[in-house]
């Protein structure tokens, strides 16, 4: 199942006996089992099992006895290596036994997961939810719900000008918010700047604004790649701020100018806005879909072919851009 049908589910309130959440955003794998953990059980009817404490026998035996002291038996089993499937059906079937017990998995890290989220089914009340990075409008919806839950009075243009800072890591942002908390005063991305610094000598939004300008981002690049972005990570942030673009062009075709809260869902500082949609209308209408081929192409040579360096690859097609951009 995909985030969406589960979110759907939950909208549904509908509950299963056990849950797996894996990807490629362990962000959102703490996230969801933290919600559904919170939804299942008091703090003091979860138990949490991490990495090395984890013991099959005693993760079982707790699943199929009911707690003497609370209603619920709530157990939370963070992993960084596929179970067996012997091991994993034999702990939901124990919740399907007992009907107090509920087992959530929170599996962490670039291990391949797939195939153990296939022992979650309907017939089990079990479900698998796999988790990709989000998108910007997605990630900032996130960070405007963890603003409220910690009472942070937040611009929508701060929380942007945090997830860019912190070059799309949401644990980054999610900590800083949690730092601006204490503040008694109305965050903007002036109170931002003078308080949290992003990570990183690469402005990563002034990256995406040169590359897609067709100006040199060789030294920048190798920064960014050295610093340990992953390949594919870039290439989907790049992607989806080519969309971004792609959605102002459209829109400013359409209706004459780009309305920022219509396109965004918010509204950003005026010269960020002003700089992108010039951007935007500059490229010509046509190239954005031999852009995002590209970049797709790349993606998929990147995860298909045995490519010696990837690093080096990914480097000698990003400047193969500003080609197509002129």
């Amino acid at each position: 199942m995909y985030k969406n049908e589960f979110d759907n589910a939950l909208r549904q309130n509908k509950t299963f006996n056990a849950y797996m959440f894996y990807g490629q955003s362990n962000f959102l794998i703490d996230y969801y089992t933290s919600i559904i953990s919170k939804q299942l059980g008091s703090p003091d009817e979860i138990e949490k099992l991490y990495f090395d404490d984890f013991n099959f026998k005693y993760a079982k035996d707790k699943l199929l006895q009911s707690s003497l002291f609370t209603s619920n038996n709530i157990l939370v089993i963070k992993l960084d290596k596929k179970l067996n499937k012997k091991e994993v059906v034999e702990l939901i079937e124990a919740c399907n036994k007992n009907p107090d017990s509920k087992v959530v998995f929170s599996c962490m890290g670039d291990n391949d997961f797939k195939t153990m989220g296939g022992y979650f089914t309907s017939k089990l009340n079990a479900v698998s939810v796999r988790m990709f990075s989000p998108f910007q409008n997605e990630a900032i919806r996130i960070l405007e719900a963890q603003a409220k839950e910690l009472n942070v009075n937040c611009d929508m243009s701060a929380l942007n000008h945090i997830y860019f800072m912190h070059r799309q890591d949401l644990s980054l942002c999610v900590n800083d918010l949690r730092k601006l908390s204490i503040l008694e005063e109305r965050i903007t991305p002036d109170i931002v700047n003078k308080h949290c610094f992003g990570i990183g000598a690469v402005n990563f939004e002034d990256f995406l604004h040169n590359l897609m300008s067709a100006q040199d981002i060789s030294d920048d690049l190798q920064l960014l790649l050295e610093e340990g972005m992953n390949e594919i990570y870039l290439l989907n942030q790049i992607s989806s701020f080519v969309q971004q673009l792609f959605m102002i062009s459209s829109y400013a075709r359409i209706h004459g100018s780009a309305n920022a809260k219509e396109i965004l869902g918010f509204i950003p500082p005026k010269n960020v806005w002003e700089k992108k949609t010039r951007l935007a209308i500059g490229i010509k209408a046509e190239r954005f879909l031999e852009i995002l081929d590209y970049l797709l192409n790349i993606e998929l040579e990147l995860k298909s072919s045995k490519i010696s360096n990837q690093n080096l690859y990914l480097q000698a097609c990003l400047r193969k851009i500003s080609v197509l951009i002129r």
